[in-house]
């Protein structure tokens, strides 16, 4: 099998959050683009955690429970994720997804962020290079 970089694959137009955006907003726009994970950058496109939907259950059902959000990003956003890099080959990528339950991972290339990378998108490359 020829392997490939992960480069090619990698979303490079993400849904990207502010640690202080509202919870309740983000979470919308989770919902509303369909995004599993977002990244969270400063201003400076620095990577400081992501935001999953699996994050936002717990807003989401306390916002259901009591009729009101509380919370902004930054408060429920994983710290320190676990990245890829830009360089990364596919089979890599395929032993990440399966050491981690992540359906993504950040992509950085010297410690900016350049996009996700997706696991049916490295599931599709593999089928299609087997």
């Amino acid at each position: 099998m020829t392997v490939g970089r992960i480069d090619l694959l990698v979303a490079t137009d993400p849904l990207i959050l502010r640690p202080d955006t509202p919870i309740r907003r983000a979470a919308a726009q989770l919902a509303d683009t369909g995004t599993a994970a977002a990244p969270i950058t400063d201003d400076s496109g620095i990577l400081l955690g992501v935001l999953t939907q699996k994050d936002c259950f717990r807003p989401v059902l306390l916002a259901s429970y009591y009729g009101e959000w509380d919370g902004c990003v930054d408060d429920f956003m994983s710290a320190n994720p676990v990245t890829l890099d830009l360089g990364t080959d596919l089979v890599s990528a395929a032993e990440a997804f399966l050491e981690h339950p992540y359906r993504s991972f950040p992509v950085l290339e010297k410690d900016r962020l350049i996009g996700m990378l997706h696991r049916e998108s490295v599931f599709r490359a593999l089928i299609q290079a087997g």
